[in-house]
């Protein structure tokens, strides 16, 4: 676990001469990437009955992860969802704005962060297997999120939310993040060689 834990921090962290973590434009260009990618498989989106739309949302997310790691594939989200929040129609049905936070999809919106980063931290594991489960435990958590949110807005009971806005998108949700890892691991072998990453 140690060794996992410093090789995260060796991978991610960039330090200047005197020591100073520096954030280099490869960076800036990545997160800006995936945040555009996050942004437009957002559009792709079918409407259920309801309210919460079957999108590639989460593809994205594992995506974002896999391909840029923890801190930046989180960093990606971030910028997304604060792109979102100030009113640019990056969200699933091109709608934007802080109340898209605030509804009773908002949820899963605040647990792509916590997909990123899980997912982020599962690529770099030695043991490929672990790593897409702890994608799957990221995914958890954003569907936790999402249901939560979800049964507090509509005042539902939580079996009852997690039914409707939960239930019916997962085994596509997992689908996704299986594919995030198996495509985002061949784009990151390949940026990675390249020296793009």
């Amino acid at each position: 676990m140690r060794e996992t834990a410093k090789q995260l921090t060796n991978e991610t962290m960039k330090k200047d001469k005197e020591g100073n973590t520096k954030i280099t434009t490869k960076d800036i260009v990545g997160v800006g990437m995936f945040a555009a990618v996050l942004a437009v498989l957002s559009q792709i989106s079918i409407p259920m009955p309801s309210g919460v739309p079957i999108t590639l949302q989460t593809f994205a997310v594992a995506l974002a992860g896999v391909v840029l790691a923890w801190k930046l594939g989180t960093a990606s989200v971030l910028v997304y969802i604060l792109l979102g929040a100030v009113g640019v129609p990056v969200f699933a049905g091109f709608t934007g704005g802080a109340q898209a936070l605030v509804n009773y999809t908002g949820g899963f919106i605040w647990g792509f962060l916590g997909m990123a980063l899980l997912c982020g931290i599962g690529v770099q594991m030695k043991n490929k297997i672990a790593g897409i489960l702890l994608g799957t435990a990221g995914l958890a958590v954003c569907h936790l999120f999402g249901t939560i949110q979800f049964m507090v807005v509509m005042k539902m009971g939580l079996v009852e939310s997690f039914l409707l806005a939960s239930a019916p998108y997962l085994i596509k949700d997992v689908i996704s993040v299986v594919l995030g890892f198996v495509v985002g691991g061949q784009i990151r072998t390949r940026l990675l060689k390249a020296g793009l990453l």
